[in-house]
């Protein structure tokens, strides 16, 4: 049997990680600054994180949710602390997609409705709901498609004053990222974000904050959503919840009420799941990972508007886009094989940074330092 061949892999095997450095099987270092898509959020290998996993697997690693799991609890706890959303009500389930899916779900059970409005440029996971509100019609199996999305320009408030004004009372939801990440790291805007708001509220419909990449503290902010001032109904996370190990969840509102069977899972919130997340969250309130994430991506961002030859940069936090003219389309290519940088990118020509959220000014400058020499090579 050989893999099935979906992953355009570039010739690096990495065998070992530290914080936000990573070594191959050649020994070769590499300032890792996308984390495995914006996963890695405390750094690889934290020794708060290994010992939090290695003591539960030394104790249960999985039972399922038949049973009361304290660690469950202990996370909701701590998230909502964290997050300053402590009304609010935990579901654990696996993947980015899975959360963006049982959000879309909890929604149609709330209020009975079926059309969803999604955004131009968004990408909320692969599973059948979610893949059908992401913009990208390639990755839409013909059983996936539904007419229940409805696309709007992202940031354009008379589009969705007339959605509203045509479907209302038919929306379950608005579903969307505070900043794009697939779509090339645009950020919604403040205003638009609260004109969402105003509208479900107007309607009854569920406003769910696509956060899985987006947020965490990615942005500087728990949520990137919350830089406007409101709160969403459901958000979704997944990503750097779990610096890698495979855990989402979705807060909701105090006015859902839950029933016995409206959502499951059966690997969901299982006993190293919890561990990981705890961890994750320890060390972002341990080490003021909002703060720094803050400080080192306003650096970032200053610093890369400096340079002449780049279109434009976006974003917030450790969150970052690079705009760069088609020119310089070898930008990414030569940052991995030249000065051995992991970054990430978005089409047409967009970096994307993405790096774990306690990156510091050091590694900053090494990037901005071989940034500068591939720019001008």
């Amino acid at each position: 049997m050989k893999l099935f061949d979906v992953y355009p892999l570039n010739p690096v095997e990495i065998v070992k990680g530290e914080g936000s450095l990573v070594w191959d099987n050649n020994g070769q270092e590499f300032l890792d600054l996308y984390g495995g898509h914006a996963v890695i959020s405390i750094g690889h290998s934290h020794p708060h994180y290994v010992k939090r996993l290695t003591e539960q697997l030394n104790k249960i690693g999985f039972y399922s949710n038949s049973i009361r799991i304290r660690g469950q609890e202990e996370l909701a706890e701590k998230l909502g602390t964290v997050s300053q959303k402590a009304d609010y009500q935990l579901f654990l389930c696996n993947s980015g997609a899975e959360a963006n899916e049982n959000a879309l779900k909890l929604a149609s059970f709330y209020n009975g409705r079926k059309k969803v409005i999604a955004f131009k440029g968004a990408f909320h996971g692969r599973t059948s709901l979610a893949v059908a509100a992401t913009d990208n019609p390639k990755i839409v199996a013909p059983v996936n498609e539904t007419s229940n999305i409805i696309f709007l320009p992202l940031n354009d408030p008379n589009a969705l004053n007339e959605a509203f004004a045509e479907y209302g009372n038919d929306i379950c939801a608005v579903i969307i990222e505070g900043i794009q990440g697939v779509g090339g790291i645009k950020p919604a805007s403040q205003e638009f974000l609260r004109l969402i708001r105003t509208h479900c509220d107007s309607y009854n419909s569920v406003y769910i904050a696509d956060s899985v990449q987006c947020g965490y503290g990615r942005t500087g902010t728990f949520y990137s959503h919350d830089y406007a001032g409101v709160n969403a109904d459901i958000y979704t996370m997944a990503k750097g919840m779990g610096n890698g190990f495979p855990v989402a969840g979705i807060s909701i509102a105090p006015k859902f009420k839950p029933w016995h069977g409206m959502l499951g899972t059966t690997f969901g919130g299982n006993h190293l799941a919890c561990a990981a997340a705890l961890s994750v969250l320890e060390v972002i309130q341990d080490e003021k990972l909002l703060d720094n994430a803050s400080e080192v991506g306003a650096y970032l961002i200053e610093e890369l508007n400096k340079f002449e030859k780049v279109r434009e940069v976006r974003g917030r936090g450790l969150m970052i886009g690079i705009d760069l003219p088609e020119e310089l389309s070898h930008v990414k290519k030569d940052l991995l094989f030249k000065h051995h940088i992991f970054t990430g990118e978005a089409k047409p020509n967009v970096i994307r940074l993405l790096p774990a959220l306690n990156l510091n000014k050091a590694h900053a400058d090494r990037f901005l330092e071989a940034f500068s020499k591939t720019l001008n090579s």
